[in-house]
């Protein structure tokens, strides 16, 4: 019962123990891909706002999460989705990733087979590529999307 008491005589406290823990579950649990991220931006700005004796009673302190949340995440979404679609470099997820094997199917945008490890392996040449890698000839594994290999021709 202390504890509440103490949390109602001092509102920003609390405040400010909500957007530590709402930040902690997004860096922890969420991966920074949430909408828990602007919250606590927006509850830690308004437990600063509380602290200076701007906003007082509880009906101010929740309408000024909910408008601070709304302008962070109106502010913040474009760069934070930007930021997470840049490309993480050359793909190295697999160790087939450049290496050279033969076609056994001709190779087109969309279908294909190529022969990697005794095996037949469907393929699809790499974006932007339009030339038709025939049958015979060799090819470079530049990437895998599941179990299709994304080839360039040599």
């Amino acid at each position: 019962m202390m504890l509440f008491s103490y949390f109602a005589e001092n509102r920003d406290q609390l405040l400010f123990l909500i957007a530590g823990v709402s930040f902690i579950i997004e860096l922890s649990v969420m991966g920074l891909s949430s909408p828990l991220l602007f919250f606590s931006i927006g509850t830690f700005v308004t437990a600063i706002l509380v602290s200076f004796g701007l906003i007082i009673d509880w009906e101010m302190i929740l309408f000024s999460i909910g408008i601070l949340t709304a302008i962070t995440a109106g502010l913040l979404w474009g760069p934070l989705k930007r930021f997470q679609n840049q490309g993480g470099g050359p793909d190295t997820s697999s160790d087939m990733i450049g290496k050279i094997v033969p076609v056994s199917e001709d190779i087109t945008p969309s279908s294909g087979k190529i022969r990697f490890s005794g095996i037949d392996w469907n393929a699809r040449l790499e974006k932007g590529c339009t030339e038709i890698i025939a049958s015979g000839n060799s090819a470079e594994i530049c990437g895998v999307d599941g179990n299709v290999m994304i080839i360039k021709s040599l």
